[in-house]
């Protein structure tokens, strides 16, 4: 009998060894897991006019190459992939489905699409339409004032974002502030573009901007800059001027959920090194956002 009980207290210790340690080892793997943008909800892509000098399927190409899988079109674009014309509301059927199938090929999302502004009706129509035959899910663009009620209507029919960019000043929309009026009343769809470089050109804070538009961002054209001047040039992330953990911190802050939409418009025959680092630096910054929270 003694024997019986001996074996089992030795079993039972063993047991509780074993669930201890399994238990440190499953804490200690949730806290060293590393959390990915795309676990926050961040969707890394480009916009194509990152790589302008090429054509759109050569962008979609690209950015397959660096491991993303969404693009924001622009127009105007030369389309590529033996077809003649550029990237545009008007392209026929037959362009648009070979578009489509070739990026569903590559496994590259078309998300978003512009800068683009309609000066009509009609062509606020068409653009929407087009968003919607193409599954754009997010338009940017800088409409002005008096157009904005249209196109809120038009963002709830299709239920498509528009993304209202900010270029430097004298533009539309350089200043935050601006924008919250202009979009006041207006269907939810309707918010911000936020151009972390244009808003340096502008001589403002890119932090400060992001918490002005908080629960309005819709789209991120992201981009480091070199100097806080109207010159300023793109470069690698976390060389510049920009504060980008502070910028990735107050984004997880706002638990934003969208397109990151890389625009590094420095050196666009010959930019995909710098645009690699930059997407490691972005890794880097998020896996340790995560450990310090």
């Amino acid at each position: 009998m003694k024997k019986i009980i001996y074996i089992a207290v030795i079993c039972s210790m063993f047991t509780g060894l074993y669930a201890c340690s399994s238990g440190k080892s499953q804490k200690q793997e949730t806290q060293q897991k590393e959390v990915t943008p795309a676990d926050l909800g961040w969707k890394l892509g480009a916009q194509a006019y990152t790589f302008r000098k090429f054509t759109f399927f050569e962008a979609v190409d690209k950015i397959k190459e660096l491991g993303m899988h969404y693009v924001e079109a622009y127009p105007g674009q030369d389309i590529g992939g033996s077809m003649d014309g550029k990237m545009g509301i008007d392209m026929d059927q037959a362009t648009r489905d070979k578009i489509l199938s070739y990026l569903k090929k590559q496994d590259v999302h078309l998300m978003a699409y512009g800068v683009i502004t309609p000066k009509t009706h009609d062509q606020w129509d068409a653009l929407f339409a087009f968003a919607d035959d193409m599954g754009i899910s997010t338009i940017t663009s800088e409409p002005p004032q008096d157009e904005m009620s249209y196109v809120s209507k038009l963002c709830d029919k299709y239920n498509i974002d528009v993304a209202i960019h900010n270029h430097p000043q004298p533009s539309r929309y350089w200043n935050p502030d601006t924008l919250l009026a202009a979009i006041q009343g207006q269907s939810s769809h309707i918010g911000s573009c936020a151009d972390l470089g244009h808003w340096v050109r502008s001589g403002l804070d890119p932090v400060e901007s992001l918490k002005t538009l908080s629960g309005h961002i819709k789209e991120l054209h992201i981009k480091d800059v070199d100097a806080k001047s109207p010159e300023a040039e793109d470069t690698v992330w976390g060389t510049g001027v920009i504060d980008m953990k502070a910028v990735m911190k107050e984004l997880k802050k706002q638990n934003f959920k969208g397109m990151f939409s890389i625009e590094y418009e420095s050196d666009p025959e010959n930019n995909m090194p710098q645009i690699r680092k930059s997407i490691n630096y972005l890794d880097q910054v998020v896996a340790n956002l995560n450990k310090e929270n």
